[in-house]
């Protein structure tokens, strides 16, 4: 079932080979050919524009009111590329390597080594787009570092890196909208793939203020949705975030790759409350210069403050010298809740550690003062003049702390602990971005090839716009030079009709239940049980409780839940229902699959396989494949292996000490 269609010959000659030798598709019948792009975040965006300017007839949907909604641009910290600027020893090889050890050796090789390749490309494409990247005195972009990495590879526009990068793709694809080669359906949500004759053909979308569902056709889909962290509820995406588009897909015959490979971030706002319904990511750039500890001391009650330098203990430096603050999220983010489970914990959750900027203010303050030339600066001059270079750097998410939590992160140091964040789990794809139904392609987080078990900071907008700028225009044009003879397939054609009868049928089951218990309720319950149990830690026991507790939650939901409104009407609450109804579907399938994985690995950390030294433990031996899973029907799957096999990398060990 799986052929990853990697290119034969050296690694680093696979994607310079397959663009030489790619079928292309003639400028006269690209306008002939039609491409349907669900989502238009990173991913969406740059490859709507892409294809538009090659000429394809491009339809693209979002179900914000306008693309720069997307959740893009949360990802403020930087995007990472092998320039190697700063001279520090970067290069293709050490990103490449760098993204591959960062996820504990669960990635495709060839993937990843494409993704370094373009790396470079997609800074040059920003830059002439007018992205405002941070320059050094002499007009050369600025680079900063972050996790799992020991150089300066990370571009940054200030704490909004992502929002720039958007507004930039964002402009492109206004302008193939200007110029008609891209028609732009806001507000409607992908809620089926149609297939005719095995290939995707379609998609039917509701129109999100109308309630009136459409049918559209395509001589192929691309699906850019991003991906499924809200499955628990609580989780730093945006509150529309969801795994819709792509369940369908799997439904629909595609395969769900390691869904339980998931990113709990470790620099977060700590959660304070039941009222909650989403977490605050404070960006890994923060770690850059900030530095994380906790007291000495168990169940410390004194201020930050007054706990002197000799009584805190800056764990992350101690157990990782080599790479301190700088470590991989997950190793990061396990070390946190290690500390807070010993008792170490700050705040009065004590589900909390400090990330603390006294230090570099001070740094950046002598620095600015030796630029004056300036030995004998009052301490106080020295701070203020830290402050601003601070300012400068990570102001917006300074002043985000503090609106949030009330205050002053220049004074007191930041209350942070982990949350979910990211997904390396998604369809599954083959080296073109091809899912295992011929014509269903998937792009950037919707999608699983490039970071393994864990991502590394900062890849995740380079992920993005490689699919979409530098990727999908080769890879698609190589399957639509076979359907240049495919005529467009009228919507009236029975797979549409079934398409939509079977969509239909849905959200009139979901309207006439008519039970008592709020959609919100259900969404809540379904993240703590896949937070309690398939969340930082794992175990047997854990995973075969949590499939029993979300099979009888689903059984619940489909009997009691309660949603107000009609159905064609703008009607949020049954969006959120149809949302929350595939969450509890792939909440099952992430526990099947945790259970399935006998190892410990990046994010996925089974307690059963841990180091003395409590780190992940890997099982090189009989899980270094992707686990690829077919869906067979209710509460059943099949797995398929795709096994991983390193030519260029030895796995070992990680090892940031």
């Amino acid at each position: 079932m799986l052929d990853a269609k990697i290119p034969s010959g050296s690694l680093e000659d696979k994607w310079v080979d397959y663009k030489g030798h790619c079928k292309l598709v003639n400028p006269a019948n690209k306008r002939k050919l039609e491409v349907i792009v669900v989502g238009t975040g990173l991913a969406g965006a740059s490859a709507a524009a892409s294809l538009g300017e090659l000429g394809y007839k491009v339809k693209a949907f979002c179900f914000q009111d306008s693309p720069r909604r997307a959740h893009s641009i949360a990802a403020q910290g930087g995007i990472n590329a092998a320039k190697n600027y700063q001279n520090d020893g970067d290069s293709v090889f050490r990103l490449f390597y760098d993204t591959v050890k960062g996820g504990d050796y669960r990635a495709r090789e060839a993937n990843v080594h494409r993704l370094a390749e373009v790396s470079t490309s997609i800074i040059d494409q920003c830059v002439a787009q007018g992205v405002p990247f941070a320059r050094e005195y002499g007009g050369l972009l600025s680079n900063r570092s972050f996790g799992g990495t020991q150089v300066q590879r990370t571009f940054y526009a200030a704490g909004q890196t992502g929002q720039q990068l958007l507004i930039g793709a964002y402009q492109a694809l206004e302008r193939q909208i200007a110029l008609g080669n891209v028609t732009m359906y806001s507000r409607h949500e992908m809620l089926e793939i149609v297939k005719v004759e095995g290939k995707a053909r379609g998609i039917i979308a509701r129109n999100l203020i109308s309630g009136e569902l459409e049918r559209h056709f395509g001589h192929a889909v691309l699906l850019c949705t991003g991906g499924y962290g809200n499955v628990f509820y609580l989780s730093t995406n945006a509150m529309g975030s969801n795994v819709t588009a792509a369940w369908k897909a799997h439904r629909q015959g595609a395969a769900f790759a390691n869904p339980c490979f998931t990113q709990i971030h470790p620099t977060c706002i700590p959660v304070s409350g039941d009222h909650q319904s989403k977490l605050t990511l404070m960006s890994e750039s923060l770690r850059n210069d900030g530095r994380i500890w906790v007291p000495k001391k168990q169940n410390d009650t004194r201020k930050a403050i007054d706990i002197p330098e000799d009584e805190r203990d800056y764990y992350l430096e101690r157990r990782y010298p080599a790479f301190g603050n700088l470590v991989p999220r997950d190793v990061a983010s396990r070390a946190a809740k290690e500390r807070c489970d010993a008792g170490y914990g700050v705040g009065t959750s004590k589900q909390a550690v400090y990330l603390d900027y006294a230090d570099a203010i001070i740094r950046y303050g002598k620095i600015e003062a030796g630029k004056e030339g300036r030995n004998d600066v009052p301490a106080a001059e020295v701070i203020a003049m830290g402050k601003q270079v601070v300012k400068e750097k990570y102001g917006n998410l300074f002043d985000m702390y503090e609106k949030i939590t009330g205050e002053n992160p220049y004074e007191f140091p930041m209350r942070i602990y982990p949350a979910v964040h990211y997904t390396m789990g998604g369809l599954w794809v083959d080296y073109e971005l091809q899912t295992t139904v011929p014509g269903l392609y998937a792009l950037g987080e919707a999608n699983f090839s490039d970071h393994g078990a864990n991502r590394l900071g900062a890849s995740a907008l380079m992920q993005g716009l490689a699919d979409g700028y530098f990727v999908i225009p080769y890879t698609v044009g190589n399957y639509l030079a076979e359907e240049i003879y495919s005529k467009a397939i009228e919507t009236t054609h029975p797979a549409f009709e079934e398409a939509e009868k079977s969509v239909s049928d849905r959200i009139y089951t979901l309207m006439n239940i008519k039970g008592k218990q709020s959609v919100e309720s259900f969404h809540k319950r379904l993240g703590k049980i896949i937070w309690n149990k398939c969340g930082m830690a794992r175990s047997k026991d854990g995973l075969e409780e949590a499939i029993r507790d979300v099979q009888a939650l689903k059984r619940e939901f489909w009997s009691d839940v309660r949603i107000p409104g009609e159905i064609n009407e703008m009607n949020p609450e049954l969006d959120k229902a149809n949302r929350v109804a595939d969450f509890i579907e792939l909440g099952e399938l992430m526990c099947v699959d945790a259970l399935n994985r006998n190892e410990s690995c990046g994010g996925h950390f089974r307690e059963e396989y841990q180091t003395p030294e409590g780190e992940a433990l890997r099982d090189d031996e009989n899980y270094m494949y992707v686990a690829a899973w077919e869906f067979k029907g209710e509460h059943q799957w099949e797995l398929h292996k795709e096994a991983l096999n390193y030519e260029v990398i030895k796995p070992s060990q990680r090892n940031y000490k």
